[in-house]
């Protein structure tokens, strides 16, 4: 080769290497975020129409087929024909917020204008409500689709996720067990991609429970930052409404969407003022260097069963992920959590007092779409669905003047002081956060009653949580990625940003979460653009 042209080339692959060449980028449905599917739809790899076929597509391989999750109630007849309309409209003029087609499927117990609203009861099988849960309505407008209804416990009032009318669903990691509850269905769902997002509610910790057991994220914001009007009920006092996704970052852009002032629930006066304009911007990779964490050892399983021993050392293990990401973690003890522990948590619930109370408000407030006139005649048309739930609602109807009762204002008098103390104590030891692990011991197998929960310290002090994937146990011949373990931060009133900026580290430092193995791609999931 000649000089001039040795030159010639030379020159050609220096002015060449300056252009920037695309990057090539993939969408997989198993993994994506909202951000990434926005990504495929800006590049045009991706509608909004052809995600829902997707998601459909899963629902009807495993949901009543395959592993037979058994997750949804009701199918939103018209979800493709509204993510054309999104599609054209998004074409049109652009979309209307991040969440703008990305499908959204609903615990059975929010109100849907155009579903059936059933709490899984069968008593409840034909409920059709005048209108949407304010929740509902605020994601719609932000351009969600919702794509489905999903199983819960009976009314939101079972641990494992059975009901009357829905049945049992299962754990997509471990078949042979449950996926917590009561919002086990909404957890099930974003783990094993039948929808990008759901909600579920949380009166205990029916939210966090399935998080943790479907290697989730759940949020439960502070007492009164997302309205409750227009969801089946349960308490006044310890009800949120929130949701499930796959990422902290998703679960970002949900708070973004769903905080704020509701009309119809007064407790949301308490956020005014007090949200950002964006929690997106809390979500910081480095966001544990320097956070002082409360690793709270009393919430741990005090050896009487094998499982302890497993969850203890996953969570040790998240631990040093912590400290490994820059955060100082305290191993503290609460002496008013151990007390808690030790009355096991009953002097705290109220719900035998707000129970009936609750339920005639929302009977109520259906007018004449109600198939009830109060809760009274709910009972007595149910007959024996599930008898734990109806014993529960026959004994807040035989509590007489609940609303005044000694008791009811000694519980609520001792919810305050819990809260009082828990921020006392990160107040004293300069925590930004306390740690825990949400369950002492793996979410359940089917048929068994779920125990050693801890999400009291978050619904009975009325201060946000946010749980996160935090491992899993080792693989066993059901559970061949292992059972999953969930971790959860809890913070001061309205310290979501910081609860996210701590999680948002923690899952870029540990990427815990994996999908489950009896939910495998099917073919199309996966675009390369």
């Amino acid at each position: 080769m000649s000089p001039c042209r040795i030159l010639a080339l030379a020159a050609f692959v220096a002015a060449t290497s300056l252009v920037p060449t695309a990057r090539a980028a993939t969408f997989d449905l198993a993994t994506a975020s909202v951000a990434d599917i926005n990504a495929a739809f800006d590049a045009g790899a991706l509608t909004s129409e052809k995600l829902i076929q997707l998601c459909l597509a899963r629902i009807a391989a495993y949901d009543q087929a395959g592993p037979k999750l058994n997750t949804i109630i009701t199918l939103n007849p018209k979800a493709l024909e509204t993510a054309r309309a999104l599609d054209a409209e998004r074409k049109a003029k652009g979309p209307r917020s991040p969440l703008h087609g990305i499908p959204v499927i609903l615990k059975d117990n929010y109100n849907t204008a155009d579903l059936l609203t059933t709490g899984g009861s069968k008593a409840l099988a034909d409920f059709q409500p005048d209108n949407d849960a304010s929740t509902v309505a605020r994601l719609r407008a932000a351009g969600a689709i919702i794509l489905a209804k999903c199983n819960l416990g009976e009314l939101a009032r079972t641990a494992v996720t059975f009901s009357s009318l829905g049945g049992q669903t299962l754990n997509p990691y471990d078949l042979t067990r449950t996926p917590g509850g009561s919002s086990g269905a909404s957890g099930v769902v974003v783990a094993a991609s039948f929808s990008i997002l759901a909600m579920g509610t949380d009166t205990g910790q029916s939210i966090r429970s399935p998080a943790s057991a479907t290697a989730s994220v759940g949020l439960r914001g502070t007492f009164g930052l997302i309205g409750r009007s227009g969801v089946i009920p349960n308490t006044y006092t310890q009800d949120a409404v929130g949701p499930h996704t796959r990422t902290v970052a998703d679960a970002a852009l949900m708070a973004d969407v769903l905080a704020g002032f509701d009309a119809h629930d007064p407790s949301t006066w308490n956020a005014i003022g007090k949200t950002p304009k964006t929690y997106t911007t809390s979500l910081d990779a480095n966001g544990l260097k320097g956070a002082r964490i409360g690793y709270v050892t009393d919430l741990l399983g005090d050896g009487s069963h094998p499982e302890h021993a497993l969850v203890t050392t996953a969570t040790d293990q998240a631990v040093k992920a912590l400290e490994k990401a820059g955060a100082t973690v305290l191993r503290v003890s609460i002496p008013e959590v151990k007390h808690v522990l030790d009355e096991k948590s009953a002097p705290l619930g109220i719900g035998v007092y707000e129970d009936a109370r609750v339920m005639n408000q929302y009977f109520a407030a259906q007018g004449a779409r109600s198939k009830f006139p109060d809760l009274a005649a709910y009972v007595a048309a149910a007959g024996n669905t599930v008898p734990s739930v109806i014993k529960r609602f026959e004994e807040s109807l035989a509590v007489k003047d609940a609303a005044t009762h000694p008791d009811y204002l000694r519980r609520l008098e001792r919810q305050a002081a819990f809260r009082d103390a828990l921020v006392k104590f990160m107040d004293d030891q300069r925590l930004d956060a306390l740690f825990y692990t949400h369950q002492r011991r793996f979410v359940v197998p089917v048929g068994a009653p779920q125990l050693e929960r801890n999400g009291f310290m978050s619904s009975s002090s009325g201060l946000p949580a946010l749980t996160v994937p935090g491992g899993f146990s080792p693989p066993s011949a059901t559970a061949p990625l292992g059972v999953p373990v969930g971790v959860e931060f809890l913070g001061r009133a309205f310290a979501e940003p910081t609860l996210l900026r701590l999680a948002y580290g923690f899952e870029q430092t540990t990427k815990f979460r994996v999908p489950p193995a009896s939910t495998p791609a099917l073919p199309g999931e996966t675009i390369s653009y």
